[in-house]
C-alpha cells in the first residue's frame, strides 16, 4: 500500500492532522517541538461519493472503499540535515514515504508556540525544502564520487546514473527540488532508484483556524501558499482546519454534515485532502459491484485490464480472458447492469485495454 508522509514545522497540526485523516488519537499532540518521535502510521479510507449509488443498484448493504496509508513524522527544525533536532531520523522517515503532505500553519495565535517566533508560511515552507534539499545535494554527491569510477570504466548503467546526476546535483545546487528538474522519461526512471526527497509529489495543507475555514481565500497566509504552490513546485493546496477535524472524530455523518454547515462549510477538508493525496500518488479507483458486495479496488493510472484483475488476485491476471465493462455514469444513468447492457453502454475489453476511473469491471479468467 503507498504511503503519504505528513511533514512540517513543529506545532503546524500535523498531529491533529493525522488523527483526523485517520480518526484516531493516537498520535500525541502537544505544544512543543518533537512531541511526535517515531511516526505513526494510519490507513485511512478514500471518501468516494459512487459508492452508495452502485450499493444501491447491487442491492447489497456492504461497501468497501480504497484505503490508502498515513504517516505522521516528526516536525523537523533548521538544521535538520545537519543532524539538528531529529536530524537524520526524520530524514530517512521521509525517505519511505511515497508522497508528501506538507502542513503550513496559516493562522495565529499567541497560545500555541511557534519554533521560528512567527507566523510566516513561505519561510516555513522554505525551511523545509532548504532542508532536503541539503540532504539530497549530499546524498547525490556521494553518489555520483561512487559511480564516477564505473562509468569511466565502460559501465553502462553507472553512466545512465552518472548522466542523470550531472542534471540533478546543479538542479539542487541552485536550492530547487529535484521534482522541478528537466529530465526525459527514462531519465526520470533512473532518478526513482536515488530515492530522492526532494523528488517526492508534494501537496501542501494549509491550515487555518476554525472560525476562518469558510472564508479561506481572503485568508492572505493561504493565498500566499497557493502561490508559492503554483510557481515552485507546480502543485496543489488544499485548505484544512486541523482543529475542527480533530472535534469532527467523535461524530457521526449526520452530527458531522450539520457541524460543518453551522460553520458555512459543505466539505471536510480532510476528505478533499485524502481524494487529492490519492490522486497525487497516481492511483484511481475501479468497482466491482454484485450482492454479495460493492467494493472499490485501488489501481494505477495507465493499467491495464489484466493488471487491475491482479489486484484481486493473481490468478485473475495470470488467466484473464476479458472484461466486462460498463463506466460508472452510464450505469447509474440506466439504472441497472441490464439496462446498460440494452442501451449498448455494457461492453467486452481484452488485454489491451485501459482500465478508466470509475469503470465497474467483471472479470472472466481460466487458470
Amino acid at each position: 500500500m503507498l504511503k503519504a508522509g505528513i511533514v512540517g514545522l513543529p506545532n503546524v497540526g500535523k498531529s491533529t492532522l493525522f488523527n483526523a485523516v485517520t480518526r484516531t488519537r493516537k498520535a500525541e499532540s502537544a505544544n512543543y517541538p518533537f512531541c511526535t518521535i517515531d511516526p505513526n502510521i494510519g490507513v485511512v479510507t478514500v471518501p468516494d461519493p459512487r459508492l452508495e449509488p452502485l450499493r444501491v443498484i447491487a442491492g447489497t448493504k456492504v461497501v468497501i472503499p480504497a484505503a490508502i496509508e498515513f504517516a505522521d513524522i516528526a516536525g523537523l527544525v533548521k538544521g535538520a540535515a545537519d543532524g539538528e533536532g531529529l536530524g537524520n531520523k526524520f530524514l530517512s522517515h521521509i525517505r519511505e514515504t511515497d508522497a508528501i503532505v506538507q502542513v503550513v500553519r496559516c493562522f495565529e495565535d499567541a497560545d500555541i508556540h511557534h519554533v521560528d517566533g512567527a507566523i510566516d508560511p513561505i519561510r516555513d515552507i522554505e525551511t523545509i525544502f532548504t532542508e532536503l534539499t541539503l540532504a539530497d545535494l549530499e546524498a547525490c554527491t556521494r553518489r555520483r564520487d561512487r559511480v564516477a569510477k564505473d562509468a569511466k570504466r565502460g559501465d553502462k548503467e553507472a553512466q545512465e546514473v552518472l548522466a542523470v546526476l550531472e542534471k540533478i546535483i546543479p538542479h539542487l545546487d541552485s536550492g530547487k527540488p529535484a521534482i522541478t528538474c528537466d529530465l526525459t522519461d527514462k531519465e526520470r526512471e533512473v532518478a526513482k532508484d536515488l530515492f530522492l526527497l526532494t523528488g517526492k509529489r508534494t501537496i501542501f495543507a494549509a491550515n487555518v483556524k476554525d472560525d476562518e475555514l469558510a472564508d479561506a481565500d481572503s485568508n492572505p497566509h493561504v493565498q500566499k501558499v497557493r502561490d508559492y504552490a503554483k510557481a515552485h513546485v507546480d502543485c496543489e493546496t488544499v485548505v484544512i482546519s486541523a482543529q475542527i477535524e480533530s472535534e469532527l472524530i467523535d461524530l457521526d455523518e449526520a452530527e458531522a454534515k450539520e457541524f460543518l454547515k453551522d460553520l458555512g462549510v459543505e466539505e471536510s477538508g480532510v476528505g478533499q485532502l485524502i481524494r487529492a493525496v490519492y490522486h497525487l500518488l497516481g492511483l484511481r479507483t475501479y468497482f466491482t459491484a454484485g450482492e454479495k458486495e460493492v467494493r472499490a479496488w485501488t489501481i494505477h493510472e495507465g493499467d491495464t485490464a489484466p493488471q487491475a484483475a491482479g489486484v484481486i488476485h493473481s490468478d485473475f491476471e495470470r488467466g484473464f480472458i476479458k472484461a466486462e465493462t460498463v463506466a460508472y455514469d452510464d450505469l447509474v444513468s440506466c439504472g441497472s447492469v441490464a439496462a446498460a447492457r440494452d442501451a449498448g453502454k455494457y461492453r467486452m475489453e481484452g488485454k489491451e485495454y485501459i482500465v478508466k476511473d470509475g469503470d465497474v469491471l467483471l472479470f472472466r479468467f481460466n487458470v
